[in-house]
């Protein structure tokens, strides 16, 4: 067990995999040494296997994406590199019209070993333009494979099957995460953490909370408080939301009789109302209370650090919210 930032172990399983195999390769703008992308992503990466390798690209989101689209259907494992996911609106044709659809449209003689690394968010004042969270946009395509790790570990694991995998895969991280640190067991990912599995966070008997990216730790810390009031909250954290692993909240959710579910990006058309229409569907006998779902306001985001604030889902608001499922009003 080694501890390492988000940052340190997303470089470090594509580092792992582009030595077990020369197909891998990194495009994008700035990838390459001294500069290794944005936050450093890549740092080293282009002195260790070369600028053939790791390609710098020049600054045209639809343009290497494109690139990367057509270096998977001959044989390469790209990691396409789009610096916030607010820039992923360039490549949506890439993405939505192509390689979602060429597998499918070619009767699987065409694979699209293609990762889309991105990484949304907000807190860190980027302002309306760089701290999108627009992970719905890419979980409504069939064909799309949509991962959120929530930390250095499911960082890395998701990576590794990201990459591995021949099916095109959105890989959506959050800035205010790259240089935390957290724990990493290299035994326990092995060869990827598998898609379609959630992990249970936090185990709980009132109230399942579903929480997606960084709000799994505010989640589990918000758990953290509520259990000193006597109520015990479930966190899962679904890793993947194309495939989604069902199973696991539906089964949490008839524990528990209730049901939270929080994410980042505003509540119009986030991917928790897609949550809680499955849990709706499929346990609506089980619930005692309806469903909340704590998102940001549906507004852009601020600049200004305390506008920022107001305007992002906290910790207290998934308390609050849990509180209100729960029949208190207190705290």
């Amino acid at each position: 067990m080694r501890e390492l930032t988000y940052i340190e172990a997303v470089r470090e399983a594509i580092a792992e995999e582009m030595r077990r195999d020369p197909s891998v390769v990194v495009i994008g703008a700035d990838v390459e040494d001294p500069h290794g992308g944005t936050f450093k992503s890549y740092k080293g990466l282009s002195t260790e296997f070369g600028s053939d390798r790791v390609r710098n690209c020049p600054l045209s989101e639809a343009g290497f994406t494109g690139i990367g689209v057509g270096m998977a259907m001959t044989g390469f494992r790209p990691v396409v590199d789009v610096s916030f996911i607010d820039f992923a609106t360039l490549v949506t044709d890439q993405m939505v019209n192509h390689a979602a659809k060429l597998r499918y449209m070619t009767g699987g003689q065409v694979k699209m070993p293609l990762v889309l690394r991105t990484q949304g968010g907000g807190g860190v004042s980027t302002g309306a333009q760089h701290g999108q969270m627009l992970e719905a946009w890419y979980a409504h395509i069939p064909g799309l494979i949509v991962a959120m790790p929530s930390s250095p570990q499911s960082g890395k694991g998701l990576m590794k099957s990201a990459i591995r995998n021949d099916d095109p895969v959105v890989f959506i991280g959050h800035k205010g995460m790259h240089f935390q640190k957290g724990p990493v067991d290299d035994a326990e990912i092995g060869q990827g953490i598998p898609f379609g599995v959630a992990e249970i966070k936090r185990a709980g008997r009132d109230v399942t909370i579903v929480a997606l990216s960084t709000m799994v730790q505010k989640a589990l810390r918000a758990a953290g408080r509520l259990s000193a009031e006597g109520i015990e909250a479930e966190v899962i954290d679904p890793r993947t939301l194309l495939p989604l692993d069902k199973a696991t909240i539906f089964a949490s959710v008839r524990k528990t009789h209730r049901l939270v579910v929080a994410h980042e990006a505003v509540r119009h058309g986030g991917f928790g109302g897609e949550i809680v229409a499955s849990v709706v569907e499929k346990c609506m006998g089980d619930l005692k209370e309806s469903p909340v779902r704590v998102a940001a306001k549906n507004l852009p985001l601020p600049f200004a650090p305390e506008m920022e604030k107001f305007v992002l889902p906290s910790e207290d608001d998934i308390a609050c919210a849990v509180r209100l499922v729960c029949g208190r009003t207190g705290g």
